[in-house]
């Protein structure tokens, strides 16, 4: 039995709040953190490997998949499904590991509804305001004023949601919102529930005690 059961971290924002960011930098805080592998119908890219960026098959498997229970969540995207395999995440968490997730708030609300749903920890992330939303999304230099403009769009249906996670933090200065992120699963990690070897140290304590009186 391990010292503790791992948790299922979910971790959402609207583009530009800093989540991938953020996710890397938990990593780093402990490299024992390891993102879902997602699976996908879509075909795999020059260097892409099977199992590694993604889990990959075609959708006959996939429908068999989901209808099996074998998806935490899924979701079809431009013609082609995306999803989370369960057993990975459901063996990783019994051997302790905790289990990181980029999710939308969709994705999110399935896992919750999922039967790991006792090992989740839902993180939303804020932006401090909307001009500082677009002004990062700006200065990535990575998208085309139009795609900027659907990031924004879809940035509110992503906030309307907040309220669905167990934490919400407001990234307005990226290494006090990792301090309170990394305490936030410090804290999770030790909750009695996630502690399974506490029942037989707390017999022993009353051994012990029966035997001294």
């Amino acid at each position: 039995m391990t010292d503790r059961r791992g948790l299922l971290i979910i971790l959402s924002s609207p583009s530009g709040a800093g989540k991938s960011t953020l996710s890397r930098r938990l990593r780093d805080w402990d490299p024992t953190i390891t993102f879902s592998v997602s699976a996908t119908t879509r075909a795999p890219r020059d260097g892409e490997v099977d199992g590694r960026e993604y889990h990959f098959m075609d959708e006959a498997r996939f429908k068999a998949e989901v209808k099996a229970g074998g998806m935490l969540e899924h979701a079809h995207v431009f013609g082609n499904f995306y999803g989370s395999p369960r057993g990975p995440v459901e063996r990783s968490i019994l051997d302790g590991a905790d289990v990181l997730f980029d999710v939308d708030w969709q994705g999110a609300q399935q896992i919750r509804n999922s039967p790991l749903k006792d090992s989740v920890l839902s993180i939303f992330l804020l932006p401090p305001s909307i001009p500082e939303l677009r002004r990062r999304l700006e200065g990535r230099g990575q998208d085309s004023p139009e795609v900027i403009a659907r990031r924004m769009q879809k940035s509110w249906d992503e906030i309307s949601h907040w309220d669905a996670y167990d934490y919400v933090l407001i990234n307005d200065d990226l290494d006090a919102t990792e301090s309170r992120l990394t305490t936030i699963i410090t804290a999770e990690r030790l909750r009695r529930s996630r502690q399974p070897q506490l029942v037989d140290h707390v017999r022993r304590l009353q051994t012990e005690f029966e035997e001294k009186t």
